[in-house]
């Protein structure tokens, strides 16, 4: 299989550590969506990446689909799951990996609205995507509490997609102070930062 991707996309990363994780054969593709050459748009109509091209030559796209279909494959060499088996426990983690998301969007609409020309800059939409990075910092940090993972006695979905988040964010927004707000985010990224899945994939232009 083949997943095509950037070095700087949050969600190309969420899958390159599962990838890696669970050990799954494969080739990387670097495709920047954007760029006059690029070919994302034949793999995936909406033009976004990630796309997995699957090893009957079929794609999958969006990070949570891939996510569920890498989880899940039968023939990996490793056996335990990031996402947890249908029940409550699995909607924690899937309801983690919607913050984290969130989180995700609100930063590249930022980032994207910081590129424009000064006078085209919207600062109300920049301000309102900045809320919601804020809040949904603070909602992560209030959830996580003392607890060591997201959710359960070992990483899963979760911690890697709020990992991934977290991450997008030291890469394009240094300046967000947020270790000193939230110190049980900062043990949990140090700690997930210390893999080899995650240092392998830090984002880089």
């Amino acid at each position: 299989m083949k997943l095509i991707g950037s070095l700087t996309c949050p969600y190309v990363r969420k899958i390159r550590i599962i990838l890696a994780e669970k050990h799954i054969s494969h080739d990387f593709d670097i495709d920047i969506p954007w760029n006059t050459n690029t070919h994302v748009a034949y793999l995936n109509p909406l033009g976004k990446v990630p796309v997995l091209i699957m090893d009957d030559g079929k794609t999958l796209f969006d990070s949570r689909v891939i996510a569920e279909y890498l989880d899940y494959l039968e023939n990996t060499a490793s056996t335990f799951r990031l996402i947890p088996e249908p029940g409550c426990y699995r909607w924690r983690v899937k309801r983690w990996e919607a913050l984290a998301d969130g989180i995700c969007d609100a930063a590249a609409a930022v980032f994207l609205e910081l590129k424009r020309p000064d006078i085209q800059q919207s600062h109300e939409w920049i301000s309102r995507q900045q809320k919601k990075i804020d809040l949904g910092l603070a909602a992560a940090a209030m959830e996580l509490g003392s607890n060591d993972w997201c959710e359960g006695e070992a990483m899963t979905l979760a911690d890697i997609a709020l990992g991934c988040a977290i991450g997008y964010l030291i890469f394009r927004f240094p300046q967000i102070e947020w270790r000193k707000s939230y110190p049980n985010l900062a043990r949990l990224i140090d700690k997930l930062e210390q893999r080899e899945s995650f240092i392998n994939t830090a984002p880089k232009d």
